[in-house]
Formats: structure tokens, sequence, C-alpha cells
């Protein structure tokens, strides 16, 4: 369980922007990955360890295959449809999140965000328990509110219906100043390392604090 007030970063995808097989392929090799770790003879920290570097190369190897793929769900070629889903980004910063960084991609996000500024009040004190129970709003409420609001005017702009994100997104908890450094890196030159620009300053899709 993540503790309240946490940093995230998250990435979530366009529906079927990877083939069905891809999916059951990746998916396949991480829950091996899993069962070997969870059988071997270890310490409950270490396998703890293991287990997050082997879901971190699941999402490497998620990512890579979105980079390298282009197919009709790359909706975010058009400029207009990522000022929609970059309104909707700024839309709750200040208030149920401290926007820190996003890259659009044609076909994924990634999103950096802290739930730190919903753990004091106006005069920047911290709440007590019992008011964070009432006030508090977690991460995976907060991504239906990105994803549903933007799904809604995107399909609008786009003239399609349906799902158009993947249901679920990968989230991984920051746990130290290295990783938030690591991870702000890996946002940032996304654009970069994908052969859309040759300097990751040109991308127009991109924001960081």
């Amino acid at each position: 369980m993540t503790p309240v007030g946490a940093t995230f970063f998250v990435t979530f995808r366009v529906q079927d922007a990877l083939p069905l097989e891809a999916m059951r392929e990746l998916q396949h090799t991480y829950h091996e990955t899993l069962a070997l770790i969870s059988d071997g003879a270890l310490t409950e920290a270490a396998k703890q360890r293991l287990l997050r570097q082997a879901r971190y190369q699941y999402f490497r190897d998620c990512d890579r295959r979105l980079d390298g793929r282009e197919s009709d769900g790359w909706y975010f070629r058009d400029p207009a449809a990522c000022e929609i889903l970059a309104e909707r980004l700024h839309r709750f910063n200040g208030e149920l999140y401290e926007l820190k960084a996003y890259c659009i991609m044609p076909n994924h996000v990634h999103l950096l965000i802290s739930l730190a500024n919903q753990t004091t009040d106006s005069r920047r004190f911290y709440l007590t328990d019992a008011e964070l129970c009432t006030t508090y709003v977690p991460l995976c409420k907060i991504m239906q509110l990105i994803k549903g609001g933007a799904s809604r005017q995107l399909n609008q702009y786009l003239g399609r219906s349906g799902r158009l994100w993947q249901k679920d997104s990968y989230d991984h908890f920051v746990r130290h100043a290295k990783a938030y450094d690591n991870i702000l890196h890996y946002i940032l030159s996304n654009p970069q390392a994908a052969g859309l620009v040759s300097d990751w300053k040109q991308y127009p899709y991109l924001y960081h604090v």
C-alpha cells in the first residue's frame, strides 16, 4: 500500500495500441518471471526488490513496443488532440495533485504527479487522518477523472465512439529523489529515444517544472 500524498509515475495508453498477441507474449514472460521470484529461496526483502525490478522491466518492454509501432491509434500526432489532453492534465493541477511532468506520445502518455498537496490545508497545516478520510482523492480516482473526461472530449473531436484508453495503467510509487530524477529524465527523453525528434527540447508535447 502506498503512503498518502505520494508521488507517482503513471503511463496510460490508447486502447489496442499493441496487438493482443504482443500483449499476451509480454504478460506471459512477466508472469513467468514473477512465479520464479515467488518460488525462490529468498528473503522477503529480496523478493520484493526483484518483483519491483520485474514490474519495471515489463513496463520498459511494453513502452519500447509502443514507441516502435505506428498504428491507427496514433491519435496524438494531431496537435489539437494533444491540446485537449494537455488541458485535461492541467485542469486538476493544484487541486488534486501537483503536476510535475508529462509527455504525450502518439499512442500513450507518461505522467509524473505528486499528491502531497492533498495532505495540507490552505495554511499548509497537515490534515488529520479523520480529515483525510473525507477529502483525500486517491490515484485511481484521479486517473478516472483524467482519462474519462479526456476520452469524451477526444472521441467527440476525433469523430469516434467507444473505449479510447486501455483499461489498466502502469503506476509506480516514487520512493526517493534519485528515482524521481531517473523517471523525469525518462519522461523528457522518450520522444528523442523513440526517434520523433533529434533533441527532446524540440518536442512540443512535453511539460515539466
